[in-house]
C-alpha cells in the first residue's frame, strides 16, 4: 500500500439540546465534507469504475469531542459516503456551560465536536496515465 494524501478538511458539529457527543461528531462530519469535492481523481489516474476509486479510497476520520468516550465511533462513520474508513477519537471539543461560565449565561447543556478528515489514495491500487 502507498498512501498518499489527497484532501484534507475541517468540520465543526454542535448539539444544542441533549449533549449528544454521537450526534454532535456526525454533524461535524457532515460539515467537513460538504466543503470539499473529490474531482481530478480519474484524470490523474486510468479509472474504469467506481469500484476502483471506493477499493483505493481511506478515510481517515479524527474527532475532537469533550468526552471521546461518549462517541460512536461506528455511527460517526456512517455518515461517510465512501471509501475504507478509520476514525480515531480524541479529548477536545467544548461543552458548555463550563463549570467558570456565569451563572446569568448558563442555560441547558451543548456539545461542540471538531472533525478533521484526510482523505488518502493508494495509489498501488490505481494505475498512472
Amino acid at each position: 500500500m502507498d498512501f498518499r494524501r489527497y484532501l484534507v478538511e475541517a468540520g465543526t458539529g454542535i448539539d444544542l439540546h441533549g449533549e449528544d457527543a454521537t450526534k454532535a461528531a456526525q454533524r461535524a462530519v457532515k460539515d467537513a465534507i460538504s466543503h470539499s469535492s473529490m474531482v481530478g481523481l480519474s484524470q490523474l489516474f486510468k479509472i474504469k469504475s467506481f469500484s476502483e476509486i471506493e477499493e483505493a479510497l481511506m478515510v481517515d476520520v479524527t474527532i475532537a469531542a469533550p468526552d471521546p468516550e461518549k462517541v460512536n465511533g461506528e455511527a460517526v462513520l456512517s455518515t461517510l459516503p465512501e471509501g475504507k474508513m478509520r476514525i480515531n477519537v480524541v479529548k477536545g471539543g467544548l461543552k458548555f456551560p463550563a463549570d467558570s461560565t456565569k451563572e446569568e449565561a448558563k442555560t441547558h447543556s451543548i456539545v461542540m465536536v471538531n472533525a478533521i478528515i484526510v482523505v488518502l489514495v493508494d495509489v498501488d491500487l490505481l494505475p498512472r496515465r
